[in-house]
């Protein structure tokens, strides 16, 4: 278990630690990000509450990257070494998720800095590997500290990180080849979470619970069920789950589709129209919504449908669902955006590459002594668990017993997942994942991955592991090494 003792010297002082020089390209771009306290108001009836933030905001501030554009972030810990609220602990690992970086800017769990120290994080943002084909779109970054992801991530530590590149432009008035995807104040993200308060009001958080947290009461960008202004227009929103046990089911209460145009890290080839769809710990779904021909002054909810008693797995959906987040129609605004036919052409995907496989895996995640294993076994540093070859594709298997759900993600990668129970995926998951989710009311899951690594001729260490960050920080975990 992380301590506070791990971040002192063998003396019994403070350590200190300042990230040593980094060679970077001259078109770097630096970004200095502070972790500091903050007080934060989820909802005007309830007290302002004790939180962590990068840079003091909730949710982080949001990066946005360019492809061949490369970055240096440097996060400073500036958290108090005693802290009276007791839910997580000031030793920091941060991780992009969905990232595309070497292994000592992924945010390893046990590459950690402390109060008063600092760690410098390198992003090449440059098109990377055959899975890729410049598609990368939603990450987000949080806290992966050694067995206190959860409790860190709860405290406030998340953000997102947004990719654009010569066809994902982030301009929709840019002609074709772009896009034309909803753009500036019409593309937002919204990070959905839940919480539980006590009688006073303030978050409370048991960590001695280790099955998953489950609030009862859900956020976006850190405010309980807030309102947001639209126009009658197309907008692009950048859904992420940030809870840490929970599932979603989401709808529009008027009844409209959603238009999802991307999942998880990467866009999809085609978009995909659907009325509702599942969210699991992790994951990331591009929608676009249009409110054209709503009538101004009209109220349209997003809704949670999926109930969820438990830890263990989401239960049914019911119906009229819990409200998330209210859009209040109150303007017309000029539209250039467009929805193409073809969002990101897939010329490596499974048909090309399955012929290359020679190596499948199988990793099984369940329950043992109290804690959370994968093929039996707990996370061990010293321990790899498989070593793969870069540029070799492998087809890995993901099972689960017991009744419960995993969320499983994959450090470095994307994936297809190929199957489910041996059937072929539903049409929504057929794109590049980074997040699978395997277990009751999933079922097994055959996934493609090719191992794309190009920051060095030595190996390379990245994890793997189920995120529902209870399990995770209980041991849940595996690591691989690109060899």
């Amino acid at each position: 278990m992380a301590d506070p003792g791990d971040c002192l010297n063998v003396d019994g002082s403070r350590a200190f630690h300042v990230s040593p020089p980094r060679e970077v390209p001259p078109n770097t771009e630096f970004h200095l990000v502070h972790v500091r306290p903050l007080m934060h108001r989820f909802h005007p009836a309830l007290p302002p509450n004790p939180l962590w933030g990068y840079n003091g905001q909730i949710p982080g501030p949001t990066f946005v990257a360019r492809s061949g554009t490369p970055q240096l972030v440097r996060f400073v810990n500036d958290l108090p070494e005693l802290d009276p609220v007791q839910i997580g602990l000031p030793i920091l690992a941060v991780h992009r998720h969905g990232g595309f970086q070497a292994p000592e800017d992924d945010g390893y769990p046990l590459d950690t800095f402390c109060t008063g120290q600092s760690r410098d994080y390198y992003f090449p943002n440059s098109p990377a590997g055959q899975l890729r084909q410049n598609c990368h779109s939603t990450n987000w970054y949080h806290d992966h500290a050694i067995d206190i992801t959860a409790q860190n991530v709860y405290r406030g530590l998340s953000g997102f990180y947004l990719h654009f590149n010569a066809f994902d432009t982030g301009n929709e008035t840019d002609p074709a080849p772009a896009l034309g995807l909803p753009s500036g104040q019409y593309d937002v993200g919204l990070v959905i979470q839940d919480r539980q308060f006590d009688a006073n009001g303030f978050s409370v958080y048991d960590s001695f619970d280790h099955n998953g947290f489950l609030g009862d009461k859900f956020l976006v960008n850190g405010l309980i069920q807030p309102f947001m202004q639209v126009a009658r227009r197309k907008y692009r929103l950048r859904l992420l789950n940030g809870s840490n046990a929970r599932f979603y089911d989401l709808t529009l209460s008027n009844g409209r589709p959603f238009v999802v145009i991307g999942t998880d890290s990467c866009l999809l080839e085609r978009p995909i129209q659907v009325s509702n769809f599942r969210i699991g710990p992790g994951e990331r779904v591009e929608v676009i919504v249009d409110f054209t021909g709503t009538a101004l002054g009209e109220r349209i909810h997003l809704v949670n449908r999926l109930e969820q008693t438990n830890s263990r797995k989401p239960d049914s959906v019911v119906s009229p669902g819990t409200p998330l987040l209210q859009f209040r129609v109150n303007r017309d605004a000029r539209d250039f955006s467009r929805i193409p036919d073809v969002l990101v052409p897939v010329t490596q995907g499974p048909r090309e590459l399955l012929p290359q496989v020679q190596i499948q895996r199988t990793f099984k995640f369940g329950r043992s002594n109290g804690g959370w294993v994968i093929n039996g076994e707990f996370f061990d540093e010293n321990r790899i668990q498989a070593d793969p070859r870069r540029g070799t594709p492998e087809i890995w298997h993901f099972e689960s017993g017991g009744g419960w759900t995993h969320p499983v993600h994959l450090h470095l990668c994307d994936m297809f997942i190929l199957a489910r129970d041996g059937q072929r995926p539903p049409l929504i998951e057929r794109g590049r994942k980074d997040m699978v989710n395997v277990g009751a009311s999933y079922g097994s899951a055959s996934v493609l991955v090719k191992f794309d690594y190009e920051f060095s001729e030595g190996p390379g260490r990245y994890a793997f592991h189920c995120h529902t960050t209870e399990h995770e920080d209980h041991r849940m975990m595996g690591q691989f090494e690109v060899i």
